[in-house]
């Protein structure tokens, strides 16, 4: 079900890596699970983050949620379009709707495979 050109987390982030650049989005899975989105909030172009850093939120009518960055990275662009329409993010989670794109500069979190997120979701619906 999940892309195989992207690693995922156990937050429900996805990243797809090329070369020193990274194109960070959250999962469809995430997208169901919150619900209707109606605000999200993304950081300035330029702002360095740690792996597993909050980097954003994003708000559902059930819920905020914090969103986690996969690897560490400095924000070289934003989905500004997606800030003014928040409600398109689950039309196409992994691709129009990606949310920031970084320059990696070190560490990346424990990344899962399309196959072992894929798992990892089915397990956490089974509970």
């Amino acid at each position: 079900m999940y892309a195989n050109d992207r690693k995922y987390t156990k937050d429900h982030e996805w990243i797809k890596i090329e070369n020193d650049s990274g194109t960070v989005g959250i999962t469809a899975y995430a997208v169901e699970q919150l619900g209707d989105v109606v605000h999200l909030e993304l950081p300035e172009v330029g702002t360095r983050f740690k792996s597993g850093e909050s980097f954003g939120t994003v708000e559902s009518t059930k819920t905020v949620s914090d969103l986690f960055m996969p690897v560490d990275g400095e924000v070289v662009a934003r989905n500004d379009a997606l800030l003014d329409a928040p409600e398109e993010l689950p039309e196409d989670p992994h691709g129009k709707a990606w949310l920031v794109k970084i320059k990696i500069t070190g560490t990346q979190a424990t990344l899962l495979s399309a196959a072992d997120y894929d798992k990892y979701i089915q397990d956490e619906s089974a509970k």
